[in-house]
């Protein structure tokens, strides 16, 4: 899995493309979903949380860009499988004030939307990935933050994962199969075997994974990358 070009991002000679607001249409069947944030379930942990996953952003022309690994930008290639879930980020959600600190020169008007997910990468392939500390949510909310998405500047892993959990869409059933009936199945058995000292262990493990992330990300500030 090699490292990605900055000239790979836009499939151009390293030109920003404007956000027009005539991005093409979702497509699934191709794996092109045009300025979108997308997500699948992360194999073995999302057996236990299926609310943890793997998310990766969206050029202008659909093609997935994720952070997958140390230095490690794929391109067209998003880890762990098929999109499960994804969510449509409208041009009128980016704040042109916070967005015009990213924009060439030449580009007096409107956010490049490429463009900001361009530096960002560029940021991400000088970065080491830390499933705890620094992963794949850390370069989408870095892109989000260089957009300005919302009027804000301070996204980060938690406000990526709520965004995806109560904005998400489905991209079929099939995906929602394929995101629960792995944790369905692990419960199940967990419970026939285990009983209540599964439940309860199960419970353990949802309240440090989630308690490392909010701490780390509130009151350990700068310990969680973004």
């Amino acid at each position: 899995m090699a490292k990605s070009s900055l000239e790979d991002l836009d499939g151009s000679s390293g030109e920003p493309v404007p956000l027009t607001g005539a991005c093409s249409p979702i497509d699934p069947s191709t794996a092109r979903f045009p300025c979108c944030i997308v997500w699948t379930p992360l194999p073995l942990i999302a057996w236990l949380a299926p609310y943890v996953g793997h998310v990766g952003i969206c050029r202008e022309d659909g093609v997935i860009l994720d952070f997958a690994g140390p230095y490690i930008i794929n391109v067209d290639n998003f880890a762990f499988g098929a999109t499960a879930r994804y969510v449509q980020l409208m041009e009128c959600s980016f704040s042109s004030q916070l967005g015009s600190a990213i924009t060439n020169s030449n580009h007096d008007t409107g956010l490049s939307w490429n463009d900001a997910i361009r530096n960002t990468m560029q940021q991400f392939q000088h970065t080491s990935y830390n499933l705890f500390t620094c992963n794949c949510h850390s370069f989408v909310a870095a892109c989000l933050n260089k957009l300005g998405f919302r009027g804000s500047n301070s996204w980060n892993v938690i406000k990526i994962v709520i965004l995806v959990l109560f904005e998400g869409q489905w991209v079929n059933r099939g995906a929602i199969v394929k995101s629960f009936a792995p944790f369905i199945a692990v419960m199940l058995i967990g419970m026939y075997m285990a009983s209540w000292s599964f439940l309860i262990g199960w419970g353990v493990f949802n309240l440090l994974l989630i308690g490392w992330f909010l701490m780390g990300t509130y009151l350990l500030h700068g310990f969680i990358k973004c």
